[in-house]
């Protein structure tokens, strides 16, 4: 596979390809391990982090390389901050809703349920002080965030059996990630943390009757339709997928601000990048999947009303948790109130008039 240009790079023209990092030989040249939570190559944030790896390389001049371990090959994906944390790696390429065990504020910086859109979920990053909290949330895991990939709207999930009613919930045993375990444990389902790679075997052996990953793009690739074929929407449960680069308080600090502001902007270039991306190849790949037999199901409303009053009850409890979510949680929602109202007479109210049937 042909190597990615400087121009490419910086032009946000990249493509996917191997990462180009090599042991740094000569003085005054640096190289990062970077682990990520996501199988190699996987389409969606597989690549995203490939590309992330190529841009700071590309970027840099050589001066910071980047060499890329997909999930397993050091750590596992659910280990990614530990290993940042801890050393094993420099940098790792991950959601931050995989670590609502260590604090139940980190889920806002990936999705909430019934949150923010992607391009709301930038507004806020960017422009409302979600940042300035991310970072001062991730000191105390002695790393800097930074968003870098969003594969967009995610959908609801494959089941094995559609959902048709509140009542076909109960029981179920699901994989699912982020705030959205906890809202089907309420619904009365058991909610389980399945690494991505394990999700198809365990579809595939009965050890669970449906999965959640991402949006049609990496559910395609994944092969999860072979097993459950109802295939669910909206996506209540993640409404947007930024992933997180993280990078070692010690690596950060150790560089100088010029290279600090490459990180940052290849993180920015890659974030909006595969935005984009994902728009396009999540509308080829639902096509795709259209002729595989699946079954596109809608959510009962008995289902969306009760996982709406879940979420907003561990909404109140995550702001009650410590000061810091409090704040998280009145920024998220502050947030959610200043920008709805113009994605409603922006988006809404023109795919309406778009596709009014």
């Amino acid at each position: 596979m042909n190597a990615l240009t400087r121009r490419n790079l910086l032009s946000g023209g990249a493509v996917a390809a191997a990462s180009l990092a090599t042991p740094a030989l000569a003085q005054g040249k640096t190289e990062w391990r970077m682990v990520t939570s996501w199988p190699k190559n996987l389409p969606g944030p597989g690549m995203t982090a490939e590309r992330l790896a190529q841009r700071i390389g590309a970027m840099s001049g050589g001066r910071l390389t980047v060499r890329l371990y997909a999930a397993g090959e050091i750590v596992s994906g659910l280990e990614v901050l530990d290993a940042v944390r801890g050393g094993a790696a420099d940098a790792g390429h991950t959601a931050s809703f995989y670590w609502q065990g260590k604090h139940p504020a980190t889920v806002f910086f990936t999705t909430f349920p019934f949150g923010l859109t992607p391009t709301e979920h930038m507004a806020w990053i960017e422009h409302g002080g979600g940042q300035a909290l991310w970072d001062e949330l991730y000191a105390r895991f002695e790393v800097k965030p930074f968003m870098a990939g969003n594969p967009g709207f995610n959908m609801g999930g494959w089941f094995v059996r559609p959902i048709r009613s509140l009542d076909d919930i109960r029981g179920l045993r699901l994989r699912v990630a982020g705030t959205g375990g906890e809202i089907y444990r309420r619904l009365g389902a058991t909610p389980l943390t399945t690494p991505v790679s394990e999700i198809l075997p365990a579809l595939q052996s009965g050890m669970i009757d449906g999965a959640e990953f991402l949006g049609p793009q990496s559910d395609l690739a994944s092969g999860f339709y072979k097993v459950a074929r109802y295939y669910h929407h909206p996506g209540f449960n993640k409404p947007n997928g930024t992933g997180e680069l993280i990078v070692s308080a010690k690596a950060w600090n150790a560089l100088p601000d010029d290279l600090k502001a490459v990180v940052e902007n290849a993180a920015r270039a890659e974030n909006a990048y595969s935005l984009a991306e994902a728009e396009l190849m999540n509308a080829r790949a639902l096509a795709a999947l259209k002729e595989k037999d699946i079954e596109l199901v809608r959510f009962p409303a008995d289902v969306v009303r009760a996982a709406q009053g879940a979420a907003a009850a561990i909404l109140d409890e995550i702001a009650a948790t410590d000061a810091i979510a409090g704040r998280i949680v009145a920024s998220y929602r502050a947030a959610r109130a200043t920008l709805a109202p113009w994605s409603e007479v922006s988006v809404r109210s023109f795919l309406e008039a778009r596709d009014p049937d």
